[in-house]
């Protein structure tokens, strides 16, 4: 007895209750169905039941999008780090450190450069990780200088959006980013240099509002909140029930804000096809001549 006791018994215990790594298995956020994480990091983070389209942050964004996942980011101008002095629950600057800490990121955007599909452009990626995406002054330049790297390459730009909207805790500094990155966007008009947008989940607020709104081409993840104000506060301003799906990419599609509705597994050969023909199109005219 003492062999079974002291020996087999402790074996089949440790068999059944083996600890399962807490980060092997993840749950999807709409369906609730469990999924291994390998399985969804290979799915792009695509629920395989449900289809539902997770939070991906600006690095797996731009893995996914160029060629074979290579690409240069570039160095974004520097801004004040608390132009307010703002402070809450916590100071402003305290927020931005913890936010540079936990997802190595300078700023809510980035912007890099390679080629997707062969054709040469320019992306820029708004980090939902990085404070919910939200833009204040190191977004909007950010922005301005992914429109300034365009222009001088003489490639398409192409932005990812996810925000929730502008950065309250620099006020009236964030408000302002809108009407600049429209600047930007007019900069490659100017250029005649495609400028194709591709909405995730949520782009809200301020951004929607401006350089969101503005591109030659609006694509959209399936499903995606596209809003200035959530539902919610809308159907609380208006006093009525909004209709089935309301600001969500597949309604504004049917509504004529929303050019494409693209899983994201499509996004670059989509991309790829579009850049090369409207830049075939806006460089027909001098190859003529």
């Amino acid at each position: 007895m003492s062999w079974l006791t002291d020996y087999v018994r402790p074996k089949l215990r440790g068999l059944l209750q083996r600890d399962v790594p807490d980060n092997l298995w993840t749950n999807c956020e709409s369906c609730g169905q469990m999924m291994l994480v390998k399985e969804m990091e290979r799915s792009q983070k695509v629920c395989p039941h449900c289809g539902h389209h997770m939070r991906a942050t600006a690095k797996e964004r731009l893995a996914w999008t160029f060629d074979e996942g290579e690409y240069t980011t570039i160095e974004l101008p520097k801004m004040p780090v608390d132009p307010l002095g703002f402070k809450d629950s916590k100071r402003y600057a305290d927020r931005l450190k913890d936010a540079r800490n936990k997802s190595h990121l300078d700023e809510g955007l980035v912007v890099a450069h390679g080629r997707i599909q062969g054709q040469k452009a320019v992306v820029a990626v708004m980090a939902p990780e990085f404070l919910l995406g939200t833009m204040g002054a190191g977004v909007g330049e950010a922005f301005v200088a992914a429109c300034r790297l365009a222009v001088l390459q003489k490639a398409p730009l192409v932005i990812y959006t996810a925000s929730g909207g502008a950065r309250m805790q620099e006020g009236a500094v964030s408000l302002m980013q809108m009407p600049r990155t429209t600047i930007g966007v007019q900069m490659l008009q100017e250029a005649g240099l495609p400028y194709v947008v591709v909405f995730t989940n949520p782009t809200t607020g301020g951004v929607s509002a401006s350089f969101a709104m503005l591109g030659d081409i609006h694509i959209a993840e399936p499903n995606a909140l596209i809003a200035f104000a959530g539902p919610r506060v809308i159907q609380d301003t208006v006093r009525e029930k909004l209709p089935e799906g309301f600001q969500r990419s597949e309604y504004l599609r049917e509504h004529g804000m929303v050019d494409i509705v693209a899983k994201r597994s499509e996004l670059p050969e989509l991309l790829g096809r579009i850049l090369g023909m409207l830049t075939r199109q806006k460089t027909a005219p001098d190859v003529a001549a």
